[in-house]
This record gives structure tokens, C-alpha cells and sequence, in this order.
């Protein structure tokens, strides 16, 4: 027989993540996945501004669509060599900023 849901106790995701990034190897992990996901949003956000398709900013930075779709997802990773091109497409440079001091 299937318990009820009253039976389970649910953490909140926030509460575990809040738990979890006490452990500084996760805490790290957290952070670089986090602002890889935020990149790949910047990306998306700009060609949709631009009103450029995927294969427009694959064909300007000389590489497959795929590899567009596939940062856009959030679901690969990307070198700073194909960062660097994605940039130039959209007239950005990579660079170092400093972080804010409150960051997690």
C-alpha cells in the first residue's frame, strides 16, 4: 500500500542547499556550476535580444549550432576559447571582475 503524502517528511531544496554549502568542497562546486548556468543565461538572453537565431551566433563564432544549444541548455560545459568567441559576437570581452563580498 502507497503512503500518503502526509506521511513523508519534505526538506525544502533552499534548506538543503543552505545545509549542504557549509562543506566547502560543495560550497565550491555550488558556485562554479552557478555561475556557469549564469553565463549560459547571459548568452541566451543577448542572442534573443539581438534577435539572432542559435545558428546565426554559430556561424559568426565558428563553431556548430549544437554547441549554441547546448551551452543555452545549461547542460555542457564550454572552454574560455569558445567563451571568448561567443563574446566577440556580441562585441564582449571575457574578463576578471571582483567578487562582491556578499556572495555566498
Amino acid at each position: 500500500m502507497k503512503k500518503s503524502s502526509e506521511e513523508y517528511n519534505f526538506t525544502p531544496l533552499d534548506k538543503i542547499i543552505v545545509r549542504k554549502l557549509k562543506s566547502k568542497k560543495f560550497s565550491q562546486s555550488y558556485k562554479e556550476e552557478l555561475g556557469r548556468l549564469k553565463l549560459a543565461h547571459e548568452i541566451k538572453t543577448l542572442r534573443q535580444e539581438r534577435k539572432m537565431t542559435q545558428k546565426e551566433v554559430a556561424t559568426k563564432a565558428d563553431m556548430p549550432q549544437s554547441v549554441i544549444a547546448r551551452i543555452e541548455s545549461g547542460t555542457h560545459s564550454f572552454s574560455i576559447v569558445t567563451l571568448h568567441k561567443i563574446a566577440g559576437v556580441f562585441d564582449k570581452e571575457v574578463g576578471l571582475v571582483e567578487q562582491s563580498k556578499n556572495r555566498r
